[in-house]
């Protein structure tokens, strides 16, 4: 696949703001990268009060600071991985996803690089994990999760040692959507 259609099938309008009160707004960054199309996700700490060992995309919850969650995205991904992605590399967005525990709404944007630099971890991040796209998503196909019935849509997948599940393998879920309806997947 070439980095020219990924980018076509993965853009949309972005609109960074949530008009919900109703829950906490926070965003994550999907970054894909590369000739061979890797993503970019983080293992978080089993120390961490919440989410303590999960997979997830660099993100967080919106700071006063930010002007709206596409700077919640960039930030945080700068502050936890270290990666600077300029907005203009930000293509598109998912369907904003809810968590089921800790009662956040997250808005996933999209960014396609060609390259990354050395990337260094803050304490919120034990492991950087590097996946190719399309393996990963093929581990995804119907492999609903019975373990998270109360969400609507609940799904996990393993790829290598990592298990990947909840918010995350949801954005995961509308990204293979997009690709199965252009045909990638």
């Amino acid at each position: 696949m070439y980095t020219e259609t990924l980018q076509k099938i993965l853009s949309s309008e972005i609109l960074p703001h949530l008009n919900d009160n109703s829950t906490k707004h926070a965003a994550v960054l999907i970054v894909i990268y590369g000739k061979d199309h890797k993503i970019i996700m983080t293992k978080k700490p089993t120390t961490m009060q919440q989410h303590a060992g999960e997979i997830s995309f660099p993100g967080g919850k919106i700071d006063v600071s930010d002007d709206n969650l596409l700077d919640t995205a960039i930030r945080e991904t700068l502050e936890e991985i270290g990666l600077d992605v300029p907005i203009q590399k930000v293509v598109g967005q998912l369907n904003p996803v809810r968590t089921r525990s800790s009662g956040f709404t997250i808005i996933p944007f999209i960014a396609i690089l060609e390259q990354i630099t050395h990337l260094q971890p803050n304490s919120e991040v034990d492991e950087i994990l590097h996946f190719p796209i399309i393996p990963l998503l093929q581990k995804l196909e119907n492999d609903e999760d019975p373990e998270h019935v109360s969400i609507s849509e609940s799904y996990k997948l393993t790829y290598g040692d990592n298990m990947i599940w909840g918010a995350s393998a949801r954005m995961l879920k509308q990204i293979a959507d997009i690709f199965k309806s252009n045909q990638i997947l």
